[in-house]
C-alpha cells in the first residue's frame, strides 16, 4: 500500500545502522533464520536487493550467472555495496508510484504493493535477524510493526508453502504488533544466541 512508502526510509535507516555494526568476526554467527549465518543472510540481502529494486522500478530483473546459494557477494567492500543498495531501495520505494499497479519479481507477476511490503519486511525482519545474531536490538516503529504484521498474515500461507516463512509461532496474549509479526513469519521473538 502506498501509505507504507513513508515507513521505508526510517526502517532502512535502522537496518543500515545494524549493517554498520557487523564485523567480519561475526560472519559465522547464527541467526534466527536457521539456514543462514550472518554471512549467508548478508549474501541473501545482496543477492535479492537488485531484484526488488528492479521490481520497484518496473524494470527487467538483473541478469545473474548463479543462484543465491552459489553467489559469493560478501567480500571486501560488502558494507559499501549494501549501503548503496539500501539507499537505492529507499529512493525507489519512498515514491507512491513504486507501490502502484502491477510489476514482476523475476518471472512472477504481482501487485507492486506486495513488493513494497516485501522491501519493508526485508529491512524490518532481516534487520531483527541480524541484530539478534549480534546480541543487539532494533527499533521498529509501531506503524512499521503493524504494517509488516498485516503483510505477514496476508502472505503467510503462500510464503510458508515457498519456504520463505517457517511455521507460525504462537505468541502470548498481549504481544506487541512486532512480536505478532515475528510469529507470523515463523520467528520466535525470544530467540537468543
Amino acid at each position: 500500500m502506498s501509505e507504507h512508502a513513508a515507513l521505508i526510509a526510517p526502517a532502512a535507516a535502522e537496518f543500515a545502522g545494524i549493517l554498520r555494526g557487523i564485523g567480519e568476526t561475526e560472519f559465522a554467527a547464527r541467526t534466527p533464520c536457521a539456514e543462514y549465518d550472518v554471512r549467508a543472510l548478508l549474501n541473501h540481502l545482496l543477492y535479492w536487493g537488485p531484484w526488488l529494486e528492479a521490481a520497484g522500478r518496473k524494470a527487467p530483473p538483473p541478469e545473474v550467472a548463479t543462484g543465491e546459494a552459489e553467489a559469493a557477494l560478501v567480500g571486501p567492500g560488502w558494507l559499501d555495496v549494501a549501503e548503496r543498495q539500501t539507499a537505492r531501495l529507499v529512493d525507489v520505494f519512498v515514491t507512491p508510484e513504486a507501490w502502484q499497479g502491477m510489476t514482476a519479481l523475476g518471472t512472477a507477476q504481482m501487485p507492486a504493493s506486495i513488493v513494497g511490503d516485501m522491501v519493508l519486511g526485508e529491512f524490518v525482519f532481516h534487520g531483527w535477524d541480524l541484530a539478534r545474531a549480534l546480541g543487539r536490538t532494533i527499533d521498529v516503529a509501531p506503524e512499521a510493526a503493524e504494517a509488516v504484521y498485516v503483510s505477514a498474515v496476508a502472505m503467510g500461507e503462500q510464503a510458508r508453502s515457498m519456504k520463505v516463512y517457517g511455521e507460525e509461532v504462537t505468541v502470548a496474549e498481549g504481544a506487541t504488533a512486532f512480536e505478532r509479526a515475528l510469529g507470523a513469519t515463523g520467528r520466535n521473538a525470544g530467540w537468543t544466541l
